[in-house]
């Protein structure tokens, strides 16, 4: 017999063993994101949607991935993981229905340092609630145990989703004209962007995450700031099949700013009266903290809206008051006008804590 070491897996890091009973964990999370075209089984070297038995005759696919940023590392720090699955799907279906394709299936990328089996769970619980808000079915993933690539209980999310369009119905923003309806509806907090400022922002002034917010005494701070990401398809899919929306903007990184002008075609301008609706207490706090200019927070924060539709204004009320009973908040924020292809955000001395009349610009 040889005395030298037997080296194993186990030994450099990597558990198959708790990989394996994740998988047999989380087995029932997927099966209750069924669908038609799928049955969300795990366990394959790849997972099946069948576009037929979806319903769909001439359709085009529409893929999107992304990701939760750096609000991970507040889920990290303060054990808050119950929500950011929700993050992670809302992220991409949010692309998706933006294009007026209906999410169909979903994959996850799981990566961490260390598995630890109780964290990931409450993270793919969460994934499958997302799922099961957005109609898609969870139908496969990753889970990557790589020792020396993050600390030991860091882990990292992607997120990868497909869904689909009748060729007829893609929305591609070429219905879009001046004299259009910008309507915004409400998000549910930070959502998913902004969390590098918002983390600069606690560790300067010192807030203690665990205590009531000061802007309102009834929510915990952490609560406020991890509050999942809204997901808009459910109320949407029905206007799209419908055909009462011109276009769709999901307001993410770089805020209203960048994002509405990634629907209009050229010839139009987004002007956007950031008075038409009230800043969220949450972003008021934010903006206060950090003394931020109205300008900074157009393009770094949702400030309250989280997607934008773009619509005729012969149908703007019955759509807005469509979208309200379907469970949104719906604000008119706006017109689309004739000009270079871009968004002007602006507001008066009493918006967003200004100090007079002020407008931000940005042309794509």
């Amino acid at each position: 017999m040889s005395d030298q070491k037997n080296y194993t897996y186990a030994q450099a890091g990597v558990s198959i063993a708790a990989g394996n009973a994740l998988v047999r964990a989380i087995g029932p999370l997927a099966k209750s994101t069924r669908r038609a075209g799928a049955d969300a089984d795990l366990g394959g070297f790849g997972g099946v949607f069948d576009l037929k038995a979806a319903g769909f005759t001439d359709p085009l696919l529409v893929a999107a991935n992304d990701g939760v940023g750096t609000k991970l590392k507040l889920a990290i720090d303060y054990n808050a993981h119950d929500g950011v699955g929700v993050d992670l799907v809302a992220m991409c279906a949010n692309d998706l229905i933006v294009q007026g394709a209906e999410p169909l299936f979903f994959l996850d990328y799981y990566a961490s340092g260390k598995l630890v089996p109780e964290t990931a769970e409450r993270v793919i619980a969460s994934i499958a609630e997302g799922c099961r808000q957005a109609g898609c079915a969870l139908i496969g993933g990753e889970t990557a145990e790589m020792p020396g690539m993050y600390a030991d209980e860091d882990y990292d999310l992607a997120g990868f989703c497909v869904g689909a369009v009748e060729r007829s119905q893609l929305l591609d923003g070429s219905k879009i004209r001046p004299g259009d309806v910008l309507l915004g509806l409400g998000s549910t907090g930070v959502h998913s962007n902004g969390f590098s400022l918002v983390r600069r922002l606690a560790a300067d002034k010192g807030w203690k995450m665990d205590r009531p917010a000061l802007f309102d005494q009834e929510v915990i701070l952490l609560d406020a700031l991890m509050a999942p990401t809204r997901i808009y398809v459910q109320s949407l899919l029905p206007q799209l099949r419908k055909g009462t929306i011109h276009g769709l903007a999901h307001i993410t990184g770089g805020g209203l700013l960048e994002n509405v002008p990634r629907v209009l075609p050229e010839g139009c301008h987004a002007k956007i009266d950031a008075g038409s609706w009230p800043l969220p207490r949450l972003m008021a706090f934010l903006q206060a903290q950090g003394n931020i200019e109205p300008e900074e927070m157009a393009r770094t924060f949702n400030c309250g809206i989280g997607m934008v539709a773009v619509v005729s204004p012969d149908v703007a009320e019955a759509v807005k008051t469509e979208l309200y009973d379907a469970g949104e908040e719906v604000f008119v924020i706006g017109e689309v006008v004739e000009g270079e292809r871009g968004c002007t955000v602006f507001g008066d001395g009493e918006t967003w804590s200004a100090r007079g009349e002020w407008s931000a610009t940005h042309n794509a």
